[in-house]
This record gives structure tokens, C-alpha cells and sequence, in this order.
């Protein structure tokens, strides 16, 4: 089993959480969980050391001009592979922040691993001694979820399905760089009005058809382990995608107000890629 290092147990981390699912900005970059892969490590001041340190600060310079980067550096059998992500409704500076963050974090918590992962509310950051830029890849992944149960309806359910298979279907056969689309939407049913706030996301490196099945992975993944949550939100190597918040009756003359809720999180390991 891989080490995980996780900040997931304060109060304060619900609160960071609401803010996340809310669109609200944080000063602060949030760390979720890091994912150290014990199966191959490397020692102290040797050459594979000196190229993660050197990728890694690679990534954060590249960090100031997009949401995305990759890199590789030095020769085999120490060369080191890289990338970042930031999600695609994060602005330019809360982006750099977190892979600025994140970049040292990673180096600090998994320190002589050759492989690891790190996600914040943010972005996330990876490395690996294996080129990983086109390849799918599901885990390791981070699920986390409301508390708080969606309404159950049939009706209900087939909107949300229908929503997730157009944006999905949108968002892999999209040119844009990276495939980002985010939706928010007041629906009005017979049993009341919802406002639904949907994300989907994918690595750039991936084709169109390995980003449609990632997405339909992470949809399953949190449909399968968390039943029906009002909100979640998921985190994989290659795509993120974020289950309508669905705030039932949460509106006043037509405004929605705050609708607090507590979160948990769960993940699966290194094991499947």
C-alpha cells in the first residue's frame, strides 16, 4: 500500500471544502492527500534526486503561464517526469500559487520516492521515473463528498444523467487546451427547484476518447462509493470531474443563500492505473 499523507480530519478543512464546491477563492492553497508509491525509491544526493529537484522547480516557473505543463528531465535510467494541472475555473495567480506550493510539498512528504502524487483543492502535481503524459490513468484518486444526501427522484436522476453525458461528450470532443467545461443550471421540477453546478476535466495529454473514459470512470467512482451525495467532487491523475452541487429549496426571492455541509473523503491507492 502506498503512503498517503492527508489533511483531511480539522474543521477547518470543511470549511476550505464548502469554499471549493462554492467557487469561492482562497488566499491559501488547501492540501488534500499525497500519494507516495513505496515500490521504488531512490537515495540521498543521488543524480534522480538532483532531476526531480531540477523538474520540479521546472514546474513552478512554468506555473506563471498556464494551467498545465509538462516535462521530463535528464537521461535513463534517473530521468524524471513531471506534470501539473490546475482546474480550469481557477484564475492565473491561484494557480501558480498552488503549483508553487504543491511542488515543494511533494518533495517534502514522499522524499525519496521515485513516484508520487499530490492533489490540492487546486491543482495537482505529479512525477514518476515512467513517461505517464498520454497514458490513462485512473489511480491513484481522491473522492470527496457531501454528507448530505441529494433528493431522491427518478426524474431527478435522469436529468443529471443526461447533463453528464452531454458535458462529458462536449468536453472530449472539444479543442480547447485544457478540456475544461463547467456547467451551472436552475432546474424546476414537481418536487422543487435545484441549482445544479457541474464541472468535467482532462490532462491535455489525453486523446478524446481515453478523456471520455476517464470522466465516465470518475462518474462511476463516485456514484458507486458515496451513493448519492448532494455534491462531490473527484480527483485522478488524468481528469476531475465535480457531481452537481444540488442544493434542494436553498434560495430566497430567487437568490440562492449558503447551504452548509460536511465532507468526507475517500481514495484508492497506487495499485490499478
Amino acid at each position: 500500500m502506498a503512503r498517503i499523507i492527508t489533511t483531511l480530519s480539522t474543521p477547518l478543512f470543511f470549511f476550505f471544502l464548502f469554499s471549493l464546491l462554492s467557487h469561492q477563492t482562497i488566499s491559501q492553497p488547501e492540501h488534500l492527500t499525497t500519494f507516495c508509491n513505496p515500490s521504488d525509491n531512490f537515495t540521498q544526493t543521488s543524480s534522480y534526486e538532483a532531476n526531480r529537484d531540477l523538474l520540479l522547480s521546472s514546474l513552478r516557473v512554468s506555473s506563471s503561464l498556464g494551467t498545465y505543463s509538462n516535462a521530463t528531465v535528464g537521461r535513463s535510467p534517473n530521468t524524471v517526469h513531471g506534470m501539473f494541472l490546475c482546474r480550469g475555473d481557477t484564475t492565473a495567480a491561484s494557480c501558480s500559487d498552488c503549483v508553487q506550493t504543491a511542488t515543494i510539498e511533494i518533495a517534502t512528504n514522499c522524499t525519496l520516492n521515485k513516484e508520487a502524487v499530490i492533489y490540492y483543492e487546486e491543482c495537482m502535481v505529479r512525477y514518476s521515473n515512467v513517461s505517464f503524459f498520454s497514458v490513462l490513468e485512473v489511480r491513484p484518486s481522491i473522492v470527496l463528498y457531501s454528507l448530505r444526501s441529494a433528493p431522491n427522484s427518478n426524474t431527478l436522476n435522469e436529468t443529471l444523467a443526461d447533463k453528464f453525458n452531454q458535458l462529458i461528450l462536449n468536453v472530449s470532443s472539444s479543442s480547447l487546451v485544457p478540456y475544461f467545461l463547467e456547467d451551472q443550471e436552475l432546474v424546476t421540477q414537481a418536487e422543487g427547484s435545484y441549482k445544479f453546478e457541474s464541472m468535467v476535466q482532462c490532462s491535455p495529454g489525453l486523446d478524446r476518447f481515453n478523456c471520455t473514459v476517464c470522466l465516465r470512470f470518475a462518474l462511476l467512482r463516485v456514484s458507486t462509493c458515496c451513493g448519492s451525495p448532494s455534491s462531490a467532487l473527484i480527483f485522478t491523475p488524468k481528469c476531475l470531474l465535480r457531481k452537481p452541487n444540488i442544493w434542494e429549496n436553498c434560495y430566497d426571492d430567487g437568490s440562492f443563500g449558503v447551504c452548509t455541509c460536511e465532507f468526507v473523503n475517500t481514495f484508492d491507492d497506487f495499485g490499478l492505473k
